[in-house]
């Protein structure tokens, strides 16, 4: 009896230790691999959309904005995440060689702060930056309640 309990906390012990963090793929090519490919090559891995956007260019202000986030990876301290850079460019997609990077994305008020992962290649910068208030349905306000209504407005 006390041999089969200490067989199973070895068996458990052993599961534990199996446990790996999962590595980022995206297509089933890992981040380093997609550091290393080709434009050409990393546009076929993208979805339609995607490609005909990099097939037709991505334009001079999406090529300044990578210029800058490099030169922010570049001046960062080792082990520390590089200064933010401020863009407009909510289509611009995310790609490899942003990832790490620290960005302002303007939601048409502020610029939201948004580290860049690897889970978000492929991703347009605005689906990061929300630009609306969502609704909050349901919620008691002014005239929402009977009892509401003797309340008074000052």
């Amino acid at each position: 009896m006390a041999e089969e309990n200490y067989e199973e906390a070895v068996r458990a012990a052993e599961l534990r230790k199996k446990r790996t963090f999962r590595t980022f793929a995206y297509r089933g090519v890992e981040l380093e691999k997609l550091l290393d490919l080709s434009a050409e090559e990393l546009i076929e891995l993208f979805p339609a959309r995607l490609r005909r956007r990099m097939l037709r260019g991505l334009g001079a202000g999406a090529s300044r904005f990578i210029k800058k986030l490099r030169q922010a990876k570049a001046e960062a301290p080792l082990n520390e995440k590089p200064a933010v850079v401020k863009t407009h460019l909510r289509s611009m997609i995310v790609l490899p060689e942003m990832v790490g990077s620290v960005v302002g994305i303007y939601n048409g008020k502020l610029f939201n702060q948004v580290e860049i992962r690897p889970e978000m290649i492929g991703h347009y910068l605005g689906e990061f930056s929300i630009s609306y208030k969502p609704t909050r349905h349901g919620r008691p306000g002014i005239g929402a309640t009977n009892s509401s209504r003797f309340i008074p407005l000052k």
